[in-house]
């Protein structure tokens, strides 16, 4: 155990805490899963061996390129053009440094002020601020916006918002600033009744995702939003990137914060990480989003420049004062989304997203046709949930079979089709999937 302290600064800070020992501070940690004595370390290896030997564990893994994956659940098998790689690979861009201090750079200014663009053209909403770590953590920053805005404690979550999202609002919420109530939606997306009963004067916000966890489309959302806007409250909405370019921008249809994983845009999957999160709001806000904002203006010769506008961060601020601790902007994955866009462009962008829904449609017909019922009938974009006996041993069916199946619900299986599908594989995974009807 490495401790960076002296032994006397030790002790101060345990007697700080009211604890006589180190074992007190980590009483949480099992006794099984303490190290105890030193370290056995094997003999030293020339670079040769632990190469093949670390190629070796990899080969044990089963990278998503390798083979037709139909796992979705917040993150997409999407094709990234080779491009964004390229260009992400030269120097002036690939670096260890985040460049979060006010920069003189306007290259580096003008990458994140075209990133903002996009985003709020993608959201419909006035500012956004220059990303966030993943799309959780943004949701969690906007709730906490919510909260101070409108000085109120209550926060509504849609049943339908991704766990891992809910997990991390929860651990925001963690030191009682605010209260968490549920909303439920039996039918697979949000009502205004499902919501109206719920809504009081001490209501922050409404959460909804918009296509949900399980890949329905919110149709209510313009409703909900006058709803809880009645009520005084804000809606937030958490959306996916790709279904923008199809679905009208959530700004368009009240929502007063859009927050999001931008892994989709040009990020690989990747065992789950670095991802990138973006937010953006409506022009009232723009004091209270996180991290920073890039704006244009122009020299004292009158040429285009970029300058940073605006930072409210931790270290400008009183701790205790700040909104926001955040204090990273993704900067690389930030630059690939703005890449990937730019590559694609409106069209492109429409492009994909219209035959990701196609390709679903087509999967739901096929599925169909083979006796499969779908969790919920509702609109969808391109993910959707079916009714399954055993999803696990579909799982490893599919696996066997050659493909990496969907994310196991109880009695159901959640399956994405994004543009790197083919009609082939789909008609593959019902083959499969035939005999594991509920």
């Amino acid at each position: 155990m490495y401790v960076p302290n002296p032994p006397r600064v030790r002790q101060q800070m345990l007697a700080e805490l009211g604890l006589k020992s180190l074992d007190e501070l980590f009483a949480d940690i099992p006794e099984q899963l303490k190290i105890k004595g030193e370290l056995q370390l094997e003999e030293r290896r020339d670079p040769l061996q632990l190469q093949r030997e670390l190629a070796a564990l990899a080969d044990k893994n089963t990278p998503a390129g390798t083979r037709p994956c139909f796992l979705g659940a917040g993150a997409y098998d999407h094709y990234i053009p080779p491009l964004v790689e390229q260009l992400l690979l030269r120097s002036e861009f690939f670096t260890a440094y985040t460049p979060y201090q006010a920069e003189l750079s306007q290259g580096i200014l003008q990458a994140i002020f075209e990133y903002q663009t996009m985003i709020c053209q993608l959201t419909g909403l006035d500012v956004a601020n220059a990303s966030l770590y993943d799309g959780a953590s943004a949701l969690a920053e906007a709730v906490s916006l919510a909260v101070d805005v409108t000085r109120r404690r209550k926060v509504l979550l849609a049943a339908t918002l991704h766990p891992a999202c809910r997990q991390v609002v929860q651990t925001y919420a963690a030191g009682d600033r605010y209260q968490l109530v549920d909303v439920s939606a039996p039918r697979g997306v949000l009502t205004v009744a499902d919501v109206e009963s719920l809504l009081d004067k001490d209501t922050a916000c409404l959460v909804v995702q918009h296509p949900n966890f399980y890949g329905c489309v919110e149709t209510a959302l313009a409703e909900l939003a006058a709803t809880v806007h009645g009520a005084g409250g804000l809606l937030i909405v958490v959306a996916n990137p790709v279904a923008l370019g199809l679905l009208k921008p959530p700004g368009q249809l009240g929502a007063d914060v859009v927050v999001g994983e931008g892994q989709p845009l040009g990020a690989p999957l990747s065992f789950g990480g670095p991802y990138l999160g973006f937010m953006a709001v409506r022009q009232d806000f723009v004091r209270r989003i996180p991290g920073r904002l890039s704006g244009q203006t122009v020299d004292r010769e009158g040429r285009r420049a970029f300058v940073l506008t605006l930072q409210a961060r931790e270290q400008h601020i009183r701790r205790a004062r700040a909104s926001s601790n955040i204090c990273s902007n993704q900067a690389l994955c930030a630059l690939a989304a703005t890449m990937y866009l730019a590559a694609v462009g409106p069209r492109g962008l429409h492009s994909i997203a219209r035959r990701c829904h196609q390709l679903a449609l087509y999967a739901r017909q096929r599925l169909t046709e083979k006796g499969f019922e779908l969790l919920f009938s509702q609109p969808f974009f391109h993910e959707f949930a079916i009714k399954i006996a055993d999803p696990a041993a579909a799982n490893r069916r599919l696996f066997q079979q050659g493909m990496i199946g969907g994310y196991e619900l109880p009695g159901a299986l959640l399956l994405a089709f994004t543009e790197k599908r083919t009609r082939a594989e789909i008609d593959r995974l019902v083959e499969v999937l035939g005999g594991e009807m509920a």
